[in-house]
């Protein structure tokens, strides 16, 4: 039998990270810590009818590593436990790794949200943007945490109505860091508050107004549940009050936090900014075989739209989407959804009618991020469909939030030849799931 496990650079350098590694391999557990019951209801079953039919594995191997959150240190070292990349020598620092023969090879999808948390957003994208330089077989999704920022970034910039005067403030604590680091790069030390106004006026641009609160519920009638609404207006209620602390107990001032936003449209959405790469790379979705790779979820409207016009439809939906003046209605949308989705009541529906629809449209699978877990990933079933949960906790502030060592290291290799390997520093042996059992792993 092949040995599932990834071949990791043997150099001095990988020490550290060869030690963190589990060295064995399990077939993929069936006990609770990997199938949690409360998910998997007993009418969680796939449907027969398409779960039965062959399931295609993608024609070349992928590894997907998601939610790296700003953790450059992370993100590097799970492409080389993956087997993807080495460093030339125990000098070299970050965004000087090297991709290795089998990296060549291998379809690298980065299941989104690059940003936020910590602790280092400009870091972790220049570290993506070497895979691109080095002509890696990259694919960028969108997670919620990335698109938070750009809603907020066009807000602001944008002339404030009920729809998106929320959104700046809504991006709430997990971003200070990013403009603390944008500050410091690019702004401490300058003279940089010539045309920034006063700190009331600043906070005018950046929250949203009193009205808001009565007249959000009113605007968001037909887009969003009345669970949906009641949430986002808690929400904002307690980010409102507590945004402004967050900045100061990063030792930021409104004035310098609206600079470092100036900073950041520049370097996101101008043609020359340093990131501008970043959302203009970035796809909603990727289909490899019967795979469908996302960030969070599906519901009923995308399920339809992936079986009528496919997955290249629904990315160039998405570039439309973000070129639109209405950032309500995009943030809002079936297609947001897709990033956000933890299929809570407040969020869009995935009934049978949408789970039918996506077994129609070929796909039996959905490997996603956005729920993260810290003992390595879990094959479940929601709504009726088969979902691998690939965000194992990468970055270093959320593990120590969540009582785990040093930074994370892990990733999701899918493979015509291996199956489904699930590597995690977090769990003792790497997770096989073989092609042959995927039908079975929920007889």
């Amino acid at each position: 039998m092949q040995n599932p496990l990834p071949k990791v650079s043997k150099r001095p350098q990988h020490k550290d990270i060869i030690a963190r590694l589990p060295k064995k391999w399990t077939p993929w557990p069936h006990d609770k810590s990997s199938c949690n019951a409360a998910v998997r209801e007993p009418h969680e079953a796939p449907n027969n009818k398409y779960w039965k039919k062959k399931v295609y594995w993608p024609k070349k191997p992928v590894v997907f590593i998601s939610d790296p959150h700003a953790d450059a240190t992370a993100f590097e070292a799970s492409l080389i436990g993956a087997g993807l990349a080495e460093r030339r020598s125990k000098k070299d620092g970050l965004c000087k790794y090297r991709l290795t023969k089998v990296g060549k090879k291998t379809e690298i999808i980065i299941g989104g949200d690059c940003l936020d948390k910590g602790p280092s957003n400009l870091d972790l994208l220049r570290s993506v943007k070497h895979l691109y330089r080095l002509k890696a077989n990259v694919t960028l999704l969108a997670g919620n945490h990335d698109l938070r920022l750009l809603m907020g970034l066009l807000a602001i910039a944008r002339k404030k109505d009920v729809g998106n005067q929320h959104l700046f403030v809504r991006m709430g604590k997990k971003v200070v860091p990013l403009f603390r680091e944008v500050f410091d790069q690019y702004l401490d030390g300058k003279k940089w508050d010539k045309k920034i106004p006063d700190e009331d006026t600043c906070r005018k641009k950046l929250f949203p107004g009193d009205e808001w609160f009565n007249e959000f519920p009113f605007h968001a009638a037909g887009f969003l549940t009345a669970e949906g609404i009641d949430r986002e207006v808690r929400k904002m209620e307690s980010k409102s009050h507590s945004f402004e602390q967050h900045c100061r107990d990063a030792g930021l001032s409104l004035r310098q936090v609206y600079a470092a936003s100036i900073v950041c449209q520049k370097l996101f959405l101008h043609k020359k900014g340093e990131f501008n790469w970043f959302y203009r790379k970035m796809e909603l979705v990727a289909k490899r075989g019967s795979f469908l790779f996302l960030h969070a979820g599906l519901d009923d409207t995308m399920g339809e739209l992936l079986l009528k016009n496919g997955t290249k439809y629904a990315n160039k939906a998405f570039h439309k989407n973000l070129q639109r003046r209405d950032l309500f209605g995009f943030y809002y949308s079936s297609i947001a959804n897709t990033f956000r989705t933890k299929y809570r009541d407040a969020d869009l529906p995935l009934t049978e009618r949408g789970v039918t629809a996506i077994h129609r449209a070929g796909i039996k699978v959905v490997v996603q991020g956005h729920v993260n877990r810290d003992e390595g990933q879990r094959i479940t079933i929601k709504k009726g469909l088969v979902h691998i949960e690939g965000d194992v906790t990468l970055d270093e502030h959320s593990r120590q939030q969540e009582g785990l060592d040093s930074y994370g290291i892990g990733a999701t290799l899918i493979d015509k030849k291996k199956g489904v390997v699930g590597i995690s520093c977090d769990y003792p042996l790497a997770k096989v799931l073989r092609p042959k059992e995927l039908h079975n792993i929920y007889a």
